[in-house]
């Protein structure tokens, strides 16, 4: 299918591995010009010259944490009229909620909800004047059912759910869409390093626990960066002007519900 979206711009958050990154393969695979962004200068280059080598776009750099506003001016010098928008990022780590103090918290609020809030205020206006615009932020199954640690991010991930719930619908008459990808069990090296981190814990072995793992999700394995970044795409299409304000789960079936 072709996504109508050939030569259109893109900023894809956090983007140099794992979902981000398929995300941004997607899409310039379906013809964009990409700007990828990472604090890990290595695993960025390495994303930028595999996007090269897959599709004939442009792909520029952006290195550094988007949390900080210098990076975010940085994204937005390198590409001042995107089309599309991917608000990605990295999570607080797993901790009990006792522990984590205030410092922590505003730490996690400014990752998973102001940041994404801060850049979608920056070009929704534009997306709004040129009659096109898609926004898809990535957020986890967790805003939907608790994960025990993850207590933080959940919040802060469902506080932006909440925000962007009213703000699509300011703009969904001028053909700006915003949707949230709710991401369940992925391969990616977030989930690999839960299981070491259990497989240390326990002293077992962490592809055992890999394996039992996989056995709980209905699909009997874990979603791909690749799956995941073509439904990514498709929500930034021409095709899915008709769809804002949803919280698209891509779980395999894992969280049970019939509404």
């Amino acid at each position: 299918m072709d996504l109508g979206i050939g030569g259109r711009q893109a900023i894809v958050c956090a983007s140099s591995r794992g979902l981000g990154r398929g995300c941004a393969m997607a899409l310039a695979e379906a013809g964009c010009d990409v700007v990828i962004n990472g604090r890990d200068r290595a695993a960025l280059d390495a994303t930028a010259a595999a996007i090269r080598q897959r599709a004939k776009v442009q792909v520029t750099i952006v290195p550094g944490d988007l949390g900080t506003p210098e990076v975010q001016k940085a994204l937005l010098a390198a590409c001042p009229a995107p089309d599309i928008l991917v608000n990605n990022n990295g999570g607080p780590p797993r901790r009990d909620f006792r522990e984590i103090d205030r410092a922590a918290m505003l730490l996690g609020v400014i990752q998973n909800m102001v940041t994404p809030i801060e850049l979608i205020q920056a070009v929704i206006g534009g997306m709004a004047g040129r009659g096109f615009g898609r926004i898809v932020n990535i957020t986890s199954y967790s805003v939907l059912t608790p994960i025990p640690g993850l207590d933080l991010s959940s919040a802060a991930r469902a506080g932006l759910t909440g925000f962007v719930a009213g703000v699509c619908r300011q703009v969904a008459d001028k053909n700006v869409t915003i949707n949230n990808l709710l991401p369940g069990k992925m391969d990616t090296d977030r989930l690999r390093g839960g299981h070491r981190a259990r497989a240390a814990a326990t002293g077992g072995n962490a592809d055992a626990i890999a394996a039992q793992d996989a056995l709980t999700i209905p699909a009997r394995r874990f979603g791909t960066a690749e799956e995941f970044g073509e439904i990514c795409a498709f929500l930034c299409s021409k095709h899915a002007g008709y769809i804002t304000g949803q919280n698209v789960l891509v779980d395999g079936g894992f969280f049970a519900r019939s509404f």
